[in-house]
């Protein structure tokens, strides 16, 4: 019989969330039962619970940053034992037969991946997030956090972490690169955090300079205002790799400017408004402009293994389950340092 669990679910684009319950499936031969410790809050939550992309399936239970324990294995499971520390990030299975899949890159599933919420899984059920006491996951879309990571600040590298590490490990930040990280928020600080530990020389490139102390403690070489018109005179190019962390519409001109011969802007903000890139400022320098999304399951392990060999954690506020709305609200302000984290025991 499915298990009945807490939660926090959104019942409609303009109601706030509220207390509820859900059920999780029996657990299958493959599945892996997760007692939920703490569940990040990402923005993407925000958007999917107000239906701001227009395609919610409400009632929905938000929450793809989970970390927590195994409770309970399926009669076939391998890979992970009760008691041990695990984490589910943003998709929960996918079709496991086309290339991007057999590459371990499921977050580019041809078929498209299973969200971990907002998504429909084999059965034709729906697929409810972290905002819960529980979840049961196939094995092989679930990643052991180490023991040098605390579950708290793991939570959000199941999407922060791996959404920055990827794109940096992709065009390979390391010594002798200069990579400049647009936004210094839930997103940006681990960009910060993950390219200083790769060897790179780390540029904050922030509207205003009044997170300039935080972004040198977290391991920023150098903090710009974009603000400035000089910022983009005197940093010309200048950098092998921009990663843009923020969801506005930026003077792309400007910022392709930054780059030198053969460097790469990586937008993974979505801005609302379709991205204007001048030829021009691409052709100039043979530069070019990509975007990603996520990391694969091997590649959030790697991810994972890598944050915890060089001590990097998220920045984060522990919240009880009744301020999930009022955290929404301070995202939307960008009041945060810098990612909230929900602590499900409140639930």
């Amino acid at each position: 019989m499915p298990t009945t669990v807490n939660a926090y679910i959104a019942t409609a684009a303009d109601a706030p969330l509220e207390p509820a319950t859900i059920e999780r499936r029996d657990p299958k031969p493959h599945d892996v039962v997760i007692d939920i410790a703490y569940a990040g809050i990402c923005h993407s939550d925000i958007h999917t619970a107000r239906g701001e992309w227009g395609r919610t399936a409400f009632p929905v239970v938000p929450g793809h940053e989970i970390a927590g324990i195994v409770s309970a294995v399926g009669s076939e499971v391998t890979r992970y034992s009760v008691g041990d520390r695990v984490g589910v990030g943003c998709f929960v299975d996918s079709c496991r037969e086309c290339e991007p899949c057999k590459a371990g890159d499921e977050q580019y599933c041809e078929r498209g991946m299973t969200g971990t919420y907002n998504a429909v899984d084999r059965d034709g059920e729906p697929t409810h997030g972290g905002y819960s006491k529980a979840i049961v996951v196939d094995e092989n879309y679930v990643c052991g956090i180490p023991e040098g990571i605390g579950l708290d600040e793991a939570a959000p590298l199941l999407c922060a972490g791996i959404t920055l590490y990827s794109p940096l490990r992709h065009w390979n930040a390391g010594p002798g690169k200069k990579v400049a990280i647009v936004g210094l928020g839930g997103l940006g600080h681990m960009g910060v955090k993950i390219a200083h530990a790769m060897g790179a020389e780390v540029t904050v490139l922030s509207q205003s300079l009044k997170k300039m102390e935080d972004g040198l403690r977290l391991g920023a070489d150098h903090y710009y205002a974009t603000s400035d018109p000089d910022t983009f005179t005197n940093l010309r190019n200048e950098f092998d790799l921009i990663i843009n962390t923020v969801s506005a519409n930026l003077p792309m001109q400007k910022y392709l400017g930054m780059l030198a011969l053969n460097g790469t802007l990586v937008e993974l903000g979505l801005p609302e408004h379709p991205i204007e890139v001048p030829a021009f400022a691409v052709a100039a320098n043979r530069r070019s402009f990509a975007g990603s999304m996520i990391g694969g399951i091997a590649e959030t392990q790697e991810m994972l293994d890598f944050c915890a060999e060089h001590g990097i954690g998220s920045e984060i506020e522990v919240i009880g389950a009744e301020k999930i709305n009022e955290a929404y609200d301070r995202v939307v302000a960008s009041d945060v340092r810098y990612r909230f984290v929900i602590d499900t025991s409140t639930l």
